[in-house]
């Protein structure tokens, strides 16, 4: 027999995050190395939790009016160069092809980085007129950046995402477009499916999108107190419009360009998903999500006590799939405890355990994984009324329990002294809050001074003004700080 208690006790302490986060990822089967520095083998179990998450962002895409398609992985690098501040941005992250079929090409290809040069191209050629607007497209693929460090889901060479590009007649509408997406789409999927309570805001001038207007964005505290940029939405102005020709003769006669937008959201939410809600024993998967949102734990000594187990474990699976429960039975040749600690590892929402007295008694004991010690025991006809309850108790506990943490991490501060102190102690690294003056310069030394960067302008705000929390003059942006993966 294994030993049962060995998943846990081979797990890091959370004191150090890192190697904590590392052990979770391999431990729980949601991925692997590749033999490709910086790249991830995903694993079923880890692609099955990127699918579910796939599946309800997609849901929120579609309802906003938006339709899938696919563009080319490779992009002329010509097409880079065409928007100078763009390529400046990506340009250390660039993978290049410069050879194929044995021959040398006339023009290298770059791996996309990310798409808005390809499909500009593309817009340039289906835009003629304003009746062929808005073009609301976007699409799932995979993109490659050259990072020089890399951790799963976080920050790897080649990973999974979305990104929408859109293109509209006037700047009012491709702002609305902006914010639609980052409230509607994004804000929504994050409470509603991760339980992650984000904070939605600007990005300031430095940390904004190479190529935008302006770039919003979702930041969420990891578990270590640190910020995770969880996903962007992009008004483009009419940059790439210009550069990529993409006009459109409006309702006046008059060619006019247009105005773009772009915003993206990747695997590296699993990576959040994990230091939000993850404790001591491993994964805690937010039940919308989970591969697995209920598992049945059979629990027999004698042969004969095996039959009244498994005729009810067939019964509870039966009822909890018929009320859209994923639920599983582990069968495997292993001890009670074992399994309790392996599923736990893998953050499964809820156990349920079924025991030949359960089996004559006709019930059945569920214990969720926001508590595991808190057991409670329900009759078989009430599994599949109290199971889907219990799930949405857990994902409630899940936010309440991120939010709580994020507000016991987040900090006004009074002097800039205190401010460094904060980020200088793990034991209460987290959010702070204050006035900006909205000078870049002030923004770069306290970024060289202390490591963290304006996370966002937050939407939602204090009225009025104040001392900058660096240099001490009157400022009006009213800015998150904090330092980040």
């Amino acid at each position: 027999m294994a030993d049962e208690s060995k998943f846990v006790e081979d797990l890091a302490e959370k004191d150090d995050f890192a190697q904590w986060y590392l052990d979770v990822v391999y431990k729980a089967g949601l991925a692997d190395e590749s033999p490709v520095r910086g790249c991830m083998t995903i694993k079923p179990y880890g692609y099955a939790l990127w699918e579910h998450m796939q599946r309800a962002m997609d849901d929120r895409i579609k309802a906003t009016g938006h339709e899938n398609a696919y563009f080319p992985l490779f992009i002329p690098s010509s097409f880079l160069a065409r928007e100078a501040e763009h390529i400046e941005g990506f340009a250390p992250e660039v993978a290049v092809v410069t050879h194929a079929g044995g021959e040398e090409l006339t023009e290298p290809l770059i791996v996309r980085p990310t798409s808005e040069t390809v499909i500009g191209h593309m817009y340039a050629k289906w835009v003629q007129s304003y009746r062929d607007l808005p073009l609301l497209y976007n699409q799932w693929c995979n993109v490659v950046r050259w990072e020089k460090r890399t951790r799963p889901f976080l920050r790897t060479t080649e990973f999974l995402w979305q990104e929408g590009h859109t293109v509209h007649r006037t700047e009012d509408e491709a702002e609305a477009e902006t914010l639609l997406i980052l409230n509607d789409v994004y804000y929504d999927f994050f409470v509603k499916e991760l339980a992650i309570p984000g904070i939605r805001g600007l990005k300031s001038e430095s940390q904004k999108f190479p190529g935008a207007l302006r770039t919003y964005t979702v930041e969420a505290m990891m578990g270590d107190g640190k910020a995770l940029q969880s996903a962007t939405s992009h008004n483009l102005g009419q940059n790439f419009a210009r550069s990529f020709d993409i006009q459109f003769q409006d309702a006046d006669g008059q060619v006019k360009t247009a105005w773009t937008t772009s915003w993206g959201a990747s695997t590296r939410m699993v990576g959040g998903l994990i230091m939000v809600h993850g404790d001591s024993a491993g994964l805690r998967m937010p039940p919308r999500v989970a591969p697995i949102q209920a598992i049945v734990v059979p629990i027999w000594r004698k042969e004969a006590e095996r039959e009244a187990v498994a005729a009810l474990v067939a019964e509870v699976e039966a009822a909890l799939k018929a009320v859209g429960v994923r639920v599983k039975a582990d069968w495997r040749e292993e001890r009670p405890g074992f399994k309790y600690n392996d599923w736990e590892l893998r953050g499964v929402p809820i156990r349920i355990e079924i025991g030949p007295r359960d089996a004559q008694n006709g019930q059945v004991v569920l214990v969720p994984r926001t508590s595991r010690t808190a057991k409670e025991t329900v009759s078989k006809d009430g599994v599949a009324r109290r199971v889907p309850e219990m799930l949405q108790e857990v994902h409630q506990a899940l936010y309440d329990q991120a939010l709580a943490f994020r507000q016991s991490r987040t900090y006004q501060v009074q002097s800039y002294e205190e401010f460094q102190e904060i980020l200088a102690d793990k034991a209460r690294l987290g959010f702070i809050e204050g006035w900006w003056c909205g000078d870049a310069q002030c923004e770069a030394e306290v970024k060289a001074e202390t490591q963290a960067t304006i996370r966002c302008l937050p939407l939602e705000r204090p009225d009025g003004s104040g001392p900058c929390i660096h240099c001490g003059k009157t400022g009006s942006a009213w800015a998150v700080f904090a330092k980040a993966y």
